[in-house]
């Protein structure tokens, strides 16, 4: 594989990991890393990968500068007639114009440089389109592009002005003396130092009198920013004929020096070599500040997962100890589950003689079918209550959480339902969930006694008065039920552990017990775990990749290695 092979092969997975990684939270710089990250694929794909596969291609020459520094005419007074039109209202807004020798016509087809710009062959005012035009006043090997202002007021046109710039081989970059100075251009310059980019100035529209003085600081500007070996050119003011052209003689020296370049394959090539070179060990150096955005960005979106895992953890955490603790034997489910048993003589007799045979125990019990139907009906509304209320507290904390951060604001926020409370669906869910779980256990017990219906307890007590027995030693799973002491939940529990082990036995009862709590749990996570999704649906929907720092920071090593050892194989320049 050759070098250039396995640098764009480089270049090619550095783009792909760039573009890949998104970086959607509004955390602290990350405005000035999407920039980046959108600046440098925009580089890969209009100049460095194109470039790198069409190295042969024609020296592109891209003028850019302020508003009013007179590109345009400048243009077509170096291609020596009117390609572009000058714009006299600002902002000006029409496709950027590229001039070429008709030889090279075919390397600027959609494939080359700047592949989303649509190829026209007229002037229009779509941004979006790039003119070609070919002259044979252009000599072959050469293209000058006529870019829009860097400092228009339309930030369309600044943004396409950036694109053309960061795919030029060589900017030509236009000034005027009254606008040398402005900041905006010395932005550009400095990134052209930066990433070691070939770059020629023209003072354009200066009066003869202050060539001297204007030029002596322009250059002495350029030289404290690293740009002290960039020719610089002066165009002097003067009329334009009626094509808009300026003088022959005053565009001379650029016209000489553009085709000279063009003349000189060594030159070109090392412009190109240059400007490529300097590219390459800048974005791969740039993208690790990418990378480290987006490590923030994984930071962030965790905590925001952190924060909703563990308000419905605890929700759910509350709600099995809940319905383990003899919580739920209180209120409504107590006084219907004494009407079950017996009143509150049953509890009292065993308070005081908890030791008794079961068999005495157990014919104390009076319950009517339709007494363990009202139990079923109080243990359904006091699930319920309890999911609801569980579910809203979860909700509530979340919301709390996300919103006391910008990004989890805004998450938040962005979202178009009501996420500080329980969703309109839960209620529903919920209450579903219980009747399922009340059936199974049903369903247990009747599977359970299969054998047993013929027995005079089982046809006692039935299917429904076994079933809701078997809810309430659920529901004090950890009160304690061995003994009087553990209170009126504990003894509630008792009793209905005592009536159960009368008609199936202990191993069975402890068994069936334990399948309903798990079963109860399953569902109650199914019920909470819906619930969370709506936040983490959010979350996901950033696309954040956990992998892609890591992923972006071995494709910008592979481009450095690469960038190493083509040197090392050539003994190149070791500024590179």
């Amino acid at each position: 594989m050759s070098d250039s092979t396995k640098m764009l092969t480089a270049l090619v997975r550095l783009r792909g990991a760039l573009q890949e990684t998104t970086l959607p939270l509004d955390v602290p710089g990350v405005d000035e890393q999407r920039a980046a990250r959108s600046e440098m694929v925009d580089q890969l794909e209009d100049y460095m990968i194109p470039r790198l596969m069409t190295i042969d291609a024609p020296l592109l020459t891209v003028v850019g500068g302020s508003t009013g520094a007179g590109k345009s005419t400048l243009v077509n007074s170096v291609v020596g007639r009117r390609v572009t039109e000058p714009g006299v209202l600002r902002p000006t807004t029409r496709s950027p114009v590229l001039v070429h020798n008709p030889e090279d016509a075919h390397w600027f087809g959609q494939d080359r440089i700047l592949p989303d710009l649509e190829r026209t062959q007229r002037a229009t005012g779509d941004p979006s389109a790039l003119q070609l035009v070919a002259s044979e006043t252009i000599p072959a090997g050469l293209a000058v592009l006529d870019a829009p202002d860097i400092d228009s007021v339309e930030e369309r046109n600044r943004t396409l002005a950036a694109q053309l710039l960061a795919a030029a081989d060589l900017w030509l970059f236009v000034t005027s003396a009254a606008r040398y100075a402005d900041q905006v251009p010395w932005e550009f310059l400095k990134q052209a130092a930066e990433r070691s980019t070939a770059v020629a100035i023209v003072l354009d529209r200066t009066a003869p009198e202050a060539v001297d003085t204007v030029s002596a600081h322009l250059a002495r500007m350029l030289a404290s920013r690293g740009l002290k070996d960039s020719p610089l050119f002066v165009v002097t003011e003067g009329t334009v004929d009626d094509d808009g052209l300026l003088p022959a003689a005053a565009v001379k020296d650029i016209r000489g020096w553009l085709e000279s370049l063009a003349a000189d394959a060594d030159a070109r090539a090392a412009v190109v070599k240059q400007t490529l070179e300097g590219a390459i060990r800048s974005v791969s150096s740039r993208a690790y500040a990418v990378a480290d955005a987006s490590e923030e960005q994984v930071a962030a979106t965790t905590a925001l997962r952190e924060d909703v895992e563990q308000a419905y953890a605890q929700a759910l955490e509350a709600i099995n100890t809940a319905t383990a603790d003899g919580t739920l034997l209180r209120g409504e489910v107590l006084a219907r589950w004494q009407e079950f048993v017996g009143t509150g003589e049953l509890l009292r007799s065993l308070e005081s003689k908890v030791g008794r045979v079961r068999d005495r125990l157990v014919a104390a019990i009076k319950g009517k079918p339709q007494q363990a139907e009202r139990v079923t009906v109080a243990v359904e509304s006091g699930l319920e209550t309890l999911l609801l209320e569980h579910a809203e507290a979860a909700a509530e904390k979340a919301v709390a959480s996300w919103r006391s951060t910008a990004q989890g604001k805004s998450l938040a926020t962005a979202g178009h339902t009501d996420l500080g409370r329980a969703s309109r669906e839960f209620r529903r869910e919920a209450e579903r969930a219980v009747r399922e779980w009340q059936q199974g256990v049903l369903d247990m017990v009747r599977t359970e006694g299969a054998d047993k219906r013929g027995t005079a307890r089982f046809l006692a007590f039935g299917v429904n008065g076994l079933s809701v027995a078997l809810m309430v030693i659920v529901f004090a799973h950890t009160a304690g039920v061995t003994g009087a002491e553990a209170g009126i939940a504990g003894g509630s529990a008792v009793i209905g552990q005592k009536l159960l082990e009368a008609v199936f036995g202990d191993q069975a009862v402890r068994s069936l017990a334990e399948r309903a709590r798990r079963d109860l749990n399953r569902r109650v996570e199914g019920l909470l775990a819906t619930e969370q999704a709506r936040f983490t649906q959010l979350v996901d929907g950033l696309g954040v990749d956990l992998a892609a720092p890591e992923k972006i920071r071995q494709a910008a090593r592979r481009v450095t290695d690469e960038r190493f050892a083509t040197r090392e194989r050539h003994g190149g320049d070791h500024s590179a």
